[in-house]
């Protein structure tokens, strides 16, 4: 289970105590590069950052055994608030002040991972299929000024759901080329057999006809 609201108490961590990017990464569930990021004000600019002492949601004493040790692996107080926000959780909400970097998302997955499906955009970075439509056919309003970046880089969503998503399309697409496979197998020995059939039944007739022509010259 991760904090509410992660980015902001990513900000906060990285910030006000001398904890690593790993651990922070670890207690927040965002990749490592996303703390980078943060640490150098790639992304989350905008974004106030969240005491999660002050929230409920990390003790003071578990920051101070992660700052002597950084192996240490910061764990979650046990919320209810936090467990039933879980629940409510729908779609990943986007600030406005991160939303104008989705076609830039949406141009870089299009380019690097064809494999992925509308559908799966949608639900990894939140946009609409009119969106992505438009950004595959050149004719968004915007598109001179796209650049393809990637989505984790902009916080638009994590690694692990980027890669699963990645890992689902591929599995997708082989078991679909086996299928294929299979079926040009079986029409190409199923149109073998049709001609060779065809061929023995040709080659019968021309026999046929030379005898009848032979005994007709006889008589």
């Amino acid at each position: 289970m991760q904090p509410i609201m992660v980015k902001a108490t990513a900000v906060w961590l990285v910030t006000n105590t001398s904890l690593t990017f790993e651990q922070i990464a670890k207690f927040c569930g965002l990749h490592l590069l996303e703390v980078e990021a943060i640490a150098n004000e790639e992304i989350a600019k905008d974004i106030v950052g969240i005491d999660p002492v002050a929230k409920n949601q990390l003790e003071r004493e578990e920051i101070e055994k992660g700052q002597k040790d950084p192996s240490y692996e910061l764990k979650l107080k046990d919320n209810p608030v936090i467990r039933e926000g879980r629940m409510r959780r729908g779609s990943p909400y986007t600030p406005v002040s991160r939303r104008h970097d989705k076609p830039a998302a949406i141009a870089w997955l299009l380019r690097f991972h064809p494999e992925l499906t509308d559908y799966r955009i949608c639900k990894l970075i939140g946009t609409t299929r009119n969106t992505i439509e438009r950004i595959r056919n050149r004719t968004h309003w915007n598109m001179s000024n796209i650049q393809p970046t990637d989505p984790v880089v902009l916080g638009l969503c994590q690694q692990t759901d980027l890669d699963a998503a990645i890992k689902m399309a591929e599995a997708r697409g082989a078991s679909a080329s086996g299928a294929g496979a299979k079926r040009s197998d079986q029409f190409a020995t199923s149109t073998d057999g049709t001609d060779s059939g065809e061929e023995s039944n040709l080659h019968q007739a021309t026999i046929s006809k030379l005898k009848t022509f032979r005994l007709t010259s006889d008589e």
